[in-house]
């Protein structure tokens, strides 16, 4: 683990991304947006309503917002930063010569990605002062905030081995990012698609049925979806409701966790694989 911390690849990543103008100017328009997101809501709240103040009810409304729109942008910059980690190396002819130096191929892919996670990470702290508005207001505790982040981190972790693992398998870097956007696509809409027609299958069917077949579907469809996460640790009563639905007492958030970390473990297997694989079917 200490050489794997100890990396040249990951070294370098880090020099060039945090010397770089666009990682400042991702971090300001990160920051801008969930900006206007806070004070939006702080003004729509104090001014329309005439109340001049935020109760603990709009905390919570507050809270949730600012947790799907950094869910949103994480969706959305990830995929970004990770899904041409090795292609644009092979583009630029510089993988040969990577490939030929002491490091290993987990050093390698482990070095691309931590580079990117590194750089999330550093959004998602910059972020921690507008999180901190709602504790003003009252309404969320220390410890929902940190069970929001944990998740937020295992989320993009899984997201990043996707995104490297398409990476090392496709040549093209254009066309690893775009199927890195679809997995980001069928995760998020495609799995809220499904679980809706579920949930709709069991309230329409009969009630004398002892088991609804499409309760665990259903159920698992919840489990992978990170909107459904989010919503299940912001309200908790919504978990409730699901068990109501289904009858499963399965908890969201631990299938969740370790559907992704299989993902994660997974992909970044297969991307260490192939690593080399596919240099040498090109020679």
């Amino acid at each position: 683990m200490r050489s794997a911390f100890n990396n040249p690849v990951l070294i370098k990543e880090l020099k060039l991304r945090f010397r770089s103008f666009k990682s400042f100017a991702g971090i300001l328009f990160y920051l801008l947006v969930l900006s206007v997101f806070v004070f939006g809501f702080i003004f729509m709240s104090t001014n329309f309503t005439g109340s001049g103040f935020i109760n603990p009810q709009q905390s919570v409304i507050l809270f949730g917002l600012l947790t799907y729109v950094q869910m949103a942008l994480i969706l959305f910059i990830t995929p970004g930063l990770t899904a041409g980690a090795i292609s644009t190396e092979r583009e630029k002819q510089t993988l040969n010569i990577l490939l030929t130096s002491s490091q290993s191929s987990f050093q390698i892919i482990f070095g691309k990605m931590s580079s990117s996670i590194v750089f999330l990470l550093l959004l998602l702290i910059a972020g921690l002062p507008l999180y901190s508005l709602v504790f003003l207001f009252g309404g969320i505790s220390p410890g929902q905030l940190l069970i929001i982040f944990a998740f937020l981190i295992v989320t993009m972790l899984a997201i990043a081995s996707i995104g490297v693992m398409f990476s090392t398998l496709i040549r093209k870097t254009i066309i690893s990012m775009i199927t890195t956007y679809g997995a980001m696509l069928f995760l998020t809409g495609i799995t809220a698609f499904f679980f809706m027609i579920g949930i709709s299958t069991i309230e329409n069917s009969p009630g004398s049925l002892p088991l609804k077949s499409p309760a665990p579907i259903s159920h698992f469809w919840a489990t992978i979806n990170p909107i459904a996460l989010m919503l299940t640790l912001i309200s908790p009563e919504t978990s409730d409701a699901l068990f109501e639905l289904t009858k499963i007492h399965f908890p969201v958030w631990a299938g969740y966790l370790i559907f992704y970390i299989a993902i994660t473990v997974i992909c970044l297997f297969i991307s260490v694989k192939k690593l080399r694989v596919n240099m040498k079917k090109k020679k």
